[in-house]
């Protein structure tokens, strides 16, 4: 995993119960991507490949309880979306086209 300069050493936000739709399950077995990397990487404030008015929005939601969304490409045409809630109860892996 390699570390932006603004990314932080500590998580930004707590995840809540943290759930993954098959869809997510099957593309991370079959990139053999782990599932804890894409975690720690977008409870730290690495969101991924999303544009960047979407990351200065997650870094403001970060901090005011706001649904968060990093997007991670794990093949050449497959993505993983990780979505926080506002509440923080619930973080989720799935496809885009499961959401």
């Amino acid at each position: 995993m390699s570390r932006s300069a603004s990314m932080p050493d500590r998580p930004l936000f707590d995840l809540g119960k943290v759930l993954a739709t098959p869809g997510a399950i099957a593309a991370l077995e079959r990139f053999q991507v782990n599932h804890l990397v894409l975690l720690l990487r977008h409870q730290c404030g690495d969101w991924g490949d999303v544009s960047p008015a979407d990351s200065k929005e997650n870094h403001r939601a970060a901090k005011s309880r706001c649904r968060i969304l990093s997007s991670y490409p794990i093949g050449e045409t497959t993505r993983i979306w990780i979505i926080t809630e506002a509440d923080r109860s619930v973080t989720t892996l799935l496809l885009p086209d499961e959401y």
